[in-house]
């Protein structure tokens, strides 16, 4: 789960980093009443889960409470790279003497932790990296040692930090490890990571990632959740336990396990093609067990996307097998009586694929096409959505 500028900042003052006080606002009434609280120069600052706010016009500078209205209403509907801003933060404005960059993440290539650091902040960091690759410190971390003071004074020797601000920086560091470990990140970043004109080193700006494999661990971790910007069927499907991604095609797409779910995606557009660019229009990975109920959840999600025009299901029978998958769909089908009204493309392979196939001909549901091969039911998939 990715957070919002202002989440991350918070989960910063928790851990102890510097940051600047701030007031969310979803009006411009609001903006303009905080920074009155305020009593400063502002910044207006869009909040949506995505970079480049700045080039976007999505951060400005506000002198009096009514120019902060005035440039909340600017900000608040704006469309940034297909985000929606619905929420701008307005904190005091800073004088910068000089801009770093800092980050945690987890380097999932070496199977380790990395910490990435440069005096050159501000900026794209996919730019730094590319043009001045020496600008740009990575440094390793060993999951079991972490970081301390000596690890983080190592890493801001090797990025070069000033030497009278070293100490507040690695400081910074240590309590930043502190929320990547303690808060199950997968990305702790600050770009800009500033020292201000009295040598104060501040976050500026926060950008956090929570492994929401470890949300059973942060029941606080719920409250983080935008439910107003979340896709309601992706919400409606996180709730039933399915793993489930909305994408902006016309075939429905259950699969067990990601991998082959993934190759459906793949096959179906490739298919599609044929049809006048018929595209895939979810990812839903039910998992190993195709029980009635999951595969009815499934169904149910799938069928109510209103861009859906044919299901595709591709069952490789393994720990479960395609007799147990195909009475799955049987009873599904059975479950959803009306609210079933698209047709389905079923493709089942691997063990007692003989007995699923003879389950779903005797069924003989009026929906229900079989499909010996995953080409053969793609293209089939492709075709009905097509033809609907």
């Amino acid at each position: 789960m990715d957070l919002y500028e202002y989440q991350a900042k918070d989960l910063f003052a928790r851990y102890g980093v510097p940051v600047l006080p701030g007031t969310v606002a979803t009006t411009a009434d609001e903006a303009r009443a905080a920074a009155e609280e305020l009593g400063t120069t502002v910044v207006v600052k869009a909040q949506v889960k995505t970079g480049g706010r700045g080039k976007a016009g999505g951060v400005k500078l506000a002198k009096t409470p009514d120019e902060t209205r005035a440039r909340a209403e600017d900000i608040l509907g704006l469309d940034i790279k297909g985000h929606t801003v619905h929420k701008v933060l307005i904190t005091p404005a800073s004088d910068i003497a000089e801009e770093y960059y800092f980050s945690f993440l987890l380097d999932r290539a070496n199977r380790n932790f990395l910490a990435m650091a440069s005096v050159e902040g501000g900026m794209d960091i996919e730019e730094v990296a590319a043009t001045k690759p020496e600008a740009l410190a990575k440094v390793a971390i060993d999951p079991i040692a972490g970081v301390d003071l000596a690890k983080a004074r190592e890493i801001v020797a090797a990025a070069k930090f000033p030497a009278e601000v070293a100490e507040q920086v690695a400081d910074v560091i240590v309590k930043l490890w502190e929320t990547f470990v303690r808060e199950d990140a997968t990305l702790v970043e600050v770009n800009p990571l500033v020292r201000d004109p009295q040598g104060k080193i501040l976050a500026l700006d926060g950008k956090v990632t929570l492994d929401d494999n470890a949300s059973f661990r942060h029941a606080d971790h719920a409250e983080l959740v935008d439910v107003a910007a979340e896709n309601p069927l992706e919400a409606e499907a996180k709730a039933k336990g399915l793993n489930y991604v909305k994408l902006e095609g016309q075939v429905g797409i259950i699969g067990n396990g990601a991998g082959l779910v993934m190759s459906t995606l793949d096959v179906v557009a490739y298919a599609g093609e044929e049809f006048g660019g018929v595209k895939p229009a979810n990812f839903l990975d039910i998992g190993g067990g195709a029980s009635a109920e999951v595969m009815a959840n499934g169904l149910h999600i799938i069928l109510n996307d209103a861009d859906v025009r044919s299901v595709f299901v591709n069952v490789f029978g393994g720990i479960t097998a395609c007799d147990q998958v195909a009475k799955g769909i049987v009873q599904a089908l059975e479950i959803l009586g009306d609210d079933a009204t698209k047709p389905l493309v079923v493709r089942l392979d691997g063990n007692n694929v003989d007995e699923g196939r003879r389950i779903l001909a005797e069924a003989n549901h009026p929906l229900v096409t079989l499909v010996d091969t995953m080409d053969g039911a793609a293209r089939k998939a492709a075709e009905l959505a097509a033809a609907n």
